[in-house]
């Protein structure tokens, strides 16, 4: 879905806010059971905050012209939760019944997960709705610039373990990226940074991303681990 884009978004981010046309496994699957779900219940919806920063100057010698600064927000989920716990997410959540539409949703649970200024973040696009099966969420990512970055921090650690601005040459960087399958086949791509495991539907975003926006690297797509063991490689569990 196309929203207003602001006229100096960074060339670098442009192609950043298209739907890969190639997406990986984690993807096509949760589009796949959204449209099987839509037959039978209508999911709850959620937004999530895809928020990329750096210089808005594009460097002509990396790959897409992504800036060596660029960095993307992350949390981890605190293990306690009943749900996805532990895990490595986009901020955001349910849409509640006061917000204006699914950019305020993101910012907002943006804004109570990590203090972010929502002023300093400019939304770009809103991606195709995915599903998640076990909370029964339909999750739109909403791509934004941050132009101004502002702190950022666990608000509440009942909900909340960490909050990470990630560089996304980490992210892209050979030697951290592989495939992780889980014991009922389900295959993910998968990036390990920072003491952390990035997989499920944040892993599939992120390389659906990089593969639209250009910024990708060579990387072995035959390095497949068991989910489980990749998770214990960082401390995390299921």
């Amino acid at each position: 879905m196309s929203i207003p884009v602001p006229q100096d978004i960074p060339k670098w981010l442009s192609k950043a806010t298209e739907p890969a046309s190639d997406t990986s496994d984690t993807l096509t699957l949760a589009r796949t059971l959204r449209r099987a779900m839509s037959i039978t219940s209508t999911p709850r919806q959620a937004a999530v905050l895809v928020l990329f920063g750096g210089s808005p100057e594009p460097d002509s010698d990396a790959p897409g012209g992504l800036p060596a600064d660029a960095e993307v927000l992350l949390t981890q989920r605190a293990a306690t939760l009943r749900q996805h716990r532990g895990q490595v997410a986009f901020p955001g959540g349910e849409v509640d019944p006061g917000d204006t539409g699914l950019i305020d949703t993101a910012l907002r649970e943006a804004c109570e997960e990590t203090g972010l200024d929502r002023a300093g973040v400019e939304p770009l696009a809103l991606l195709p709705k995915l599903f998640v099966p076990p909370s029964r969420f339909d999750v739109t990512p909403v791509v934004a610039y941050w132009r101004t970055p502002s702190e950022v921090r666990v608000v509440d650690q009942s909900e909340t373990e960490r909050v990470v601005r990630v560089p996304v040459a980490d992210l892209l960087d050979p030697a951290n990226r592989f495939l992780v399958r889980s014991s009922l086949g389900y295959q993910s791509p998968a990036f390990q940074v920072d003491g952390m495991l990035v997989w499920g539907l944040t892993g599939g975003i992120l390389a659906g991303i990089f593969k639209a926006a250009g910024w990708d690297q060579d990387w072995d797509h035959k390095d497949v681990r068991d989910l489980e063991a990749a998770l214990a490689d960082v401390g995390m569990t299921l």
